[in-house]
């Protein structure tokens, strides 16, 4: 298992004295986010990305980046990582700057018609359009109800991966059923010699798992050989020693209380989608997803667009592929509505020298 891509661009300050200007800001840096830097890059319109997750990649990254998906056009198969690594590619032209890891949470209009739009890390920016594609919301880890373990949270508990060296050489519970506790647990168990953690403990409430059966297969495997545990039950208490988590109590199924050591707590009960700031935007909303016209995908409110799985139109389906086409049309919108004096005209990338340009390739010559 790879860890989830870095940002492959720019990552600007967190903090800045004062708002960025720019023509375009989207929320959201998932497939159909950063599929949408590349059409407003056709048209000329500098992008910046703000995303709440610390990576690029969005829902593809964060809940299945080696999974494969089957219906992107002409690629036959790819990983939620394969395609967030090749749309990067595809938009390098473009150079966006991204800003991770934070929330929007301010959204305004201004006297002058340009929008205002602030961060929960202090990024302030004034932008003439905003395209928001944040999936089904920002995601937050659900996490563990236990009595004081939230005080070991960042430190020796975790809800996310980031840096896997860190459990080198460590005892870990992972808690969980899904595909992430059952890829993070074969791979402590299993990767090189250095990288391995002491031990792996993965604990869920049953039996049954919600994950690959060819990754449970694998698991059940490791426990016969003695690679790792696996033990059915639940999570109830926890113990400390000199600041430091020593031990959960694991209530199984079969009445027996256990009390197992551990370094490291990691814990994979999935992520909840919370639409967040974005409800109390006013914009129009029908069961918690914008509403949009479906020529420019344009939101209530003149400038902002909505753009994935956040929006909702006569039917609508949830797919990247209907989030691809969404993207294109609401970049000419924006045109439109950027340069309401001048027509957009439709131009193709195999024939317009001029998108060559913008592109950076070389025009083809044919005979």
């Amino acid at each position: 298992m790879r860890m989830p891509i870095e940002p492959a661009i720019t990552e600007a300050a967190s903090r800045l004295a004062d708002p960025i200007e720019t023509d375009a800001l989207i929320v959201g840096a998932g497939p159909v986010g950063l599929f949408q830097v590349f059409e407003l890059g056709l048209l000329e319109i500098k992008a910046h990305v703000v995303d709440s997750l610390p990576h690029l990649g969005g829902q593809c990254v964060e809940l299945y980046p080696d999974k494969p998906i089957y219906d992107i056009p002409a690629v036959p198969v790819c990983t939620g990582r394969e395609l967030t690594d090749s749309l990067l590619r595809q938009i390098e032209p473009f150079h966006p700057t991204f800003h991770l890891g934070q929330d929007v949470t301010e959204l305004r209009r201004l006297d002058d018609g340009r929008l205002a739009v602030a961060t929960s890390k202090g990024t302030r920016f004034i932008t003439r359009t905003v395209f928001i594609a944040a999936g089904v919301g920002s995601f937050q880890p659900r996490t563990l109800k236990v009595d004081g373990i939230e005080r070991f949270d960042g430190t020796q508990l975790h809800y996310r991966v980031q840096d896997p060296d860190a459990f080198a050489g460590k005892d870990l519970v992972i808690v969980g059923g899904g595909d992430s506790a059952l890829d993070w647990a074969l791979h402590f168990a299993t990767c090189e010699p250095a990288r391995r953690a002491h031990s792996v403990v993965l604990v869920h409430r049953r039996d049954g798992f919600r994950a690959a059966p060819s990754s449970v297969a694998r698991m059940h495997a490791l426990c016969e050989q003695h690679e790792m545990q696996f033990l059915v039950g639940q999570i109830t208490g926890c113990e400390s020693r000199d600041g430091l988590l020593t031990e959960v109590k694991v209530a199984g199924n079969d009445g027996i209380t256990r009390r197992v050591p551990l370094h490291m707590l990691l814990v994979f009960f999935g992520l909840s989608p919370k639409l967040g700031p974005i409800a109390h935007w006013g914009l129009a909303l029908e069961r918690r997803q914008l509403v949009v016209d479906t020529e420019k995908f344009q939101t209530s409110e003149p400038g902002i667009f909505a753009v994935g799985d956040i929006n909702t139109y006569p039917g609508k389906k949830k797919l990247i592929l209907s989030g691809f086409h969404e993207a294109a049309l609401a970049a000419f919108g924006a045109a439109d509505y950027l340069h309401p004096d001048r027509k957009t005209h439709l131009q193709y990338t195999t024939t317009s020298p001029k998108l060559h340009q913008v592109l950076g390739v070389e025009t083809p010559v044919f005979d």
